[in-house]
């Protein structure tokens, strides 16, 4: 199944279609939803501009998301945010092969460190970092926070 997933970057013809993916697998965790806690995905392209944003289609449903920002280009940190799988398409590789890109994206930018955060209870994704080789650094107001060094 993974082999038909394509990967490509946001575009902003895709935004409404993200938007609903990402909030649609926070509602599903949370069980409810502020949408105010989720401003950058009212115009992603500007709110990601000059990062990296990828989308994984399969053919042409967008099935996955990820980003890579900068967390601190003096001390070469990059940070991975909005990573979500449609529910349907979950546990299927999908998640692990943005993660993968991203992680090579990073390298490309000359970062040395990637770090990233979710929260605590979900212990699915949890598992799913450090089994990509991410490693927990602490646990704070209800989230783990996890890096890796490329």
């Amino acid at each position: 199944m993974v082999d038909t997933i394509e990967i490509r970057p946001f575009h902003p013809r895709h935004q409404d279609e993200v938007k609903k993916l990402i909030l649609a697998g926070l509602a599903d965790h949370w069980g409810t939803l502020d949408l105010s806690l989720n401003p950058d995905l009212n115009d992603i392209a500007h709110s990601y501009a000059g990062e990296t944003f990828l989308l994984a289609f399969q053919g042409d449903k967008i099935v996955g998301c990820g980003a890579l920002v900068t967390e601190d280009m003096g001390a070469g940190y990059g940070r991975i945010v909005r990573m979500s799988v449609n529910k349907t398409n979950r546990r299927q590789g999908i998640g692990q092969r943005i993660l993968w890109e991203l992680e090579e994206t990073a390298v490309k930018r000359q970062f040395r460190k990637l770090v990233l955060e979710t929260t605590e209870t979900w212990q699915e994704v949890v598992a799913f970092y450090q089994a990509n080789g991410y490693r927990i650094v602490k646990h704070r107001d209800g989230d783990t926070h996890f890096e890796k060094e490329l």
